[in-house]
């Protein structure tokens, strides 16, 4: 059955949650050995897994700002006041994106102008320039780097709260969705109407401001996030729409696992295509993106809505493990591509130093330690706090 409008927990969307932000983790150690540009790169950097990191970038974090806009309704519900849900979500964002700035991305600056040679030194010697907004790098220090996602979402609560309350009781919206998504073209309709401004924003505001991350100019990716956050603000309790997403579940699987394959091919032969035809195959590309978190929707409702001890742990722990893992990323890669190892030795250790240290640093330090839980976006300790993880 759909989700209750009265439904205090959306577990499915937890795990999601937890799962979507494993896989930028991923991602990011991704990053290391491609061609594309990034902080730094491994000795065995190729193309090798371009086509499987293509595959995965146009939805990764679209669908984090749709869960983020489910996770906001239920918070605006709960507080009932924009003054209240602005100050809860400036100090849970707020907080650890000064001190991810100042302290957790400093390393990542250190070691991407290491590299490539622009600093001899020190991190000690290097994080007080990294600090002073008046050194002339080549980058800008002190940055935000992977954080963009949580300062971007940031900014558009805060912009939003005022008008929350007033969106959560618009029945106009439900009356809407209804038919919209309640009838037997519901999921052609779910398929598709969500998708066409983001189509329209494609083909008009990506030519002109491309993808910078840099909150001042980024206005294509403005409009594309911020209406996959009203999307599940506005959808997040919706039976009609969350209807429409089980039943859409068959079609949507096939249709994603369809084009993700057209795409691959496309994307292989990249050279043969004209500008007008690449301003298809992006439209087909935003079709795609669409359609897997739709399916994702419909196979974490179908599976997931079930609570747990490791989901309650997780939870907690993926905002912290989201902050540190880039940095250790950073860190683990630079120093272990320089050891001579051969690419199926040093990735896994890669993969593995990332995930074991945000395990480690989460349990035994910042769960631990009251003064470093809201700089890693975690509410004060209980009274007493599990000192061993789920089983």
């Amino acid at each position: 059955m759909p989700p209750s409008q009265t439904s205090p927990r959306r577990y499915d969307l937890d795990w999601l949650r937890v799962i979507a932000f494993g896989l930028l983790i991923l991602y990011h150690t991704g990053m290391f050995y491609v061609t594309w540009d990034w902080h730094v790169k491994s000795v065995h950097a190729g193309p090798g897994i371009e086509w499987l990191m293509r595959l995965v970038n146009p939805w990764r974090l679209a669908l984090l700002f749709v869960i983020s806009g489910v996770a906001l309704r239920f918070l605006a519900d709960k507080t009932g006041s924009a003054a209240r849900l602005a100050r809860e979500r400036t100090v849970r964002l707020g907080l650890p994106i000064l001190f991810g700035m100042a302290v957790v991305v400093a390393p990542q600056s250190w070691l991407q102008l290491t590299e490539s040679g622009e600093f001899h030194g020190s991190f000690l010697k290097f994080w007080p320039q990294y600090l002073d907004p008046t050194s002339h790098f080549s980058i800008i220090t002190p940055t935000w780097n992977h954080l963009w996602y949580v300062v971007y979402l940031l900014v558009y609560t805060l912009l939003l709260a005022p008008v929350a309350g007033a969106l959560s009781r618009m029945m106009v919206i439900q009356r809407a969705t209804a038919v919209i998504f309640g009838d037997r073209l519901g999921v052609l309709a779910l398929l598709t109407v969500p998708l066409l401004p983001h189509i329209v924003i494609q083909l008009t505001l990506e030519p002109i401001f491309p993808t910078t991350h840099a909150l001042v100019d980024d206005w294509a990716q403005h409009a594309h996030n911020t209406l996959l956050l009203l999307t599940g603000f506005l959808l997040a309790k919706d039976p009609h729409f969350w209807g429409a997403v089980r039943r859409a579940l068959p079609l949507s699987l096939a249709l994603t696992f369809i084009l993700g394959t057209v795409l691959t091919i496309v994307w292989f032969d990249r050279r043969a295509f004209s500008g007008a035809e690449w301003a298809f195959w992006d439209s087909v590309r935003t079709l795609y993106a669409w359609l897997a978190i739709v399916s994702m929707l419909g196979l974490a409702q179908r599976w997931l809505n079930r609570p747990g001890r490791a989901l309650s742990y997780m939870t907690e722990a993926i905002f912290p493990w989201y902050i540190l893992h880039q940095t250790i990323t950073v860190m683990a890669g630079y120093w272990l591509t320089r050891q001579g190892l051969p690419v199926w030795i040093e990735a896994p250790l890669v993969i593995a130093a990332t995930f074991g240290g945000c395990a480690v640093l989460h349990e035994y330090v910042i769960r631990r330690t009251p003064l470093l839980r809201p700089l890693f976006g975690l509410k004060p300790a209980s009274r007493s706090v599990r000192r061993t993880a789920p089983a």
